[in-house]
């Protein structure tokens, strides 16, 4: 693994901010996404201490430091880099859509008293997976690379979105909804270690959840095949599964979304646009009658 990283420059609203100590110093470049569901991250001097608010982050062997913004994140955090920097970080906030759901078999959504003992087992199970620190940078993208689609098709549902389940309302909506055939492959959006890897999960059906070090993880869900096991070290591009629409899901996609530590990241932010799809070829007329 190289001694040094860069990030790819793909994040949505991406920014660049040198803050100043009180000396008038500068004392540290953070860059990033500074919006609800979006990542910033820093190079630091390594055992320097770094708060966002009330947390304590991790800082990287190299020095790095990341950290990310929930759904409904204040307009305004304080970043702190040892005694003497400090800043207030603006938050960009973000309207989110509304939709409703019709169809999505009733025991999903009002789950029947014998399955609350299932739910709860199976919560605990992905509370598990997401608590442990794996220390990784593999958010760390190298310079040739970055976060890729690891399915790529028609955008059906969005981060943040709140949604009405046979008219009652759900909590919001923290991945992004890609509607693509069952049994399309799913690969790996970046480098990690698999630690969940369950084919039937009550709510979210086939789920697997990918590591990426350091407290950020993907999850994938509604699979019809899960492929990837758990202790799996996966490249980008290896191959996690396929898509199908197991849980509470009403047709076939993949539902793809990350956290860092207890906050839901928009994955949708750390990636290129999603290719248009290619036209289809014109018939060629000259060897029709």
């Amino acid at each position: 693994m190289r001694s040094h990283y860069l990030f790819r420059a793909c994040f949505a609203g991406a920014f660049a901010a040198s803050f100043m100590s009180s000396a008038g110093a500068q004392c540290v470049n953070v860059q990033g996404d500074p919006a609800e569901g979006g990542l910033i991250w820093a190079k630091v001097t390594p055992g320097t201490s770094v708060q966002l608010d009330d947390q304590q982050l991790t800082v990287t062997p190299d020095g790095f430091v990341v950290a990310a913004f929930h759904r409904d994140a204040p307009a305004n955090s304080l970043l702190r880099v040892g005694n003497d920097c400090e800043y207030s970080v603006t938050v960009a906030q973000r309207e989110y859509r509304i939709s409703r759901v019709e169809g999505v078999p009733q025991r999903t959504v009002t789950p029947p008293q014998e399955q609350l003992e299932r739910i709860r087992r199976e919560r605990q199970l992905v509370a598990a997976a997401k608590a442990q620190v794996i220390e990784r940078p593999d958010w760390l993208m190298q310079i040739d690379g970055g976060f890729v689609w690891p399915v790529q098709g028609r955008i059906s549902g969005v981060y943040g979105s709140q949604r009405f389940y046979n008219g009652k309302p759900g909590s919001p909506h923290y991945g992004v909804d890609v509607a693509v055939p069952t049994g399309t492959p799913i690969y790996a959006p970046a480098a990690g270690r698999v630690t969940l890897a369950e084919p039937d999960l009550f709510y979210s059906g086939g789920t697997v959840i990918l590591d990426h070090g350091y407290g950020l993880s993907s999850s994938f869900l509604h699979m019809s095949e899960v492929s990837a096991k758990v202790g799996d070290e996966l490249k980008i591009g290896d191959l996690i599964g396929a898509v199908g629409a197991t849980g509470r899901a009403t047709g076939p996609h993949l539902d793809w979304r990350m956290s860092w530590r207890d906050r839901r990241v928009d994955p949708q932010r750390l990636v290129p646009p999603m290719p248009k799809p290619m036209p289809k070829p014109e018939p060629d007329k000259s060897t029709q009658e």
